[in-house]
């Protein structure tokens, strides 16, 4: 009798667990992927734009030194993130480095977005060129971020372009 017990309770404790057992979907993965490329695309319009319109030389000066240099900007990018990740674990860990690592934290973001969106103007004027004003490289740039970020797999060729324009805005920055 008390083995018998112990399966029903067993069984009323996995029905209650999953209620629908052969019901299972899952649509987290392509809404993620949708809304990571909405967020990629206007994130590189927005602040490709702003660029364009607040500093259009240095804007310029950086993508030429990101086409110029694109392996030494993607080694010192991606040396200094990870060095900033393990610099804002260390300061997390302590407890009072906390205050510290929010503002670095958001500082880098901005740095990324930045050096991310001169990355992908750089692509998108020497795919586009730029004879008709900054409209179209900045949509091509968007776009090219936007399609990358919704295949999924092009994460890893966004973080290489990231990279190396992080490092070279970084570089320009510390030099």
């Amino acid at each position: 009798m008390i083995d018998f017990v112990q399966s029903v309770s067993m069984v009323v404790s996995i029905a209650q667990a999953n209620p629908n057992p052969g019901v299972d979907v899952d649509i987290g993965a392509p809404t993620g992927l949708v809304s990571g490329a909405v967020v990629a695309f206007l994130t590189t319009l927005v602040v490709g734009t702003i660029l364009v319109a607040v500093a259009p030389a240095y804007t310029e000066r950086m993508m030429a030194a990101v086409l110029e240099d694109p392996v030494g900007g993607f080694l010192y990018g991606i040396l200094s993130l990870l060095a900033l990740g393990l610099l804002t674990l260390l300061l997390v860990i302590t407890i009072v480095g906390i205050f510290v690592a929010i503002p670095l934290g958001l500082a880098a973001y901005l740095v990324w977005s930045v050096g991310a969106a001169i990355g992908y103007l750089a692509i998108a004027e020497r795919l586009v060129g730029r004879d008709d004003g900054w409209l179209t490289p900045l949509l091509v740039a968007a776009a090219i971020n936007g399609a990358l970020a919704l295949t999924g797999i092009g994460g890893l060729i966004s973080l290489c372009v990231g990279a190396a324009g992080f490092g070279i805005v970084l570089r320009d920055a510390l030099a």
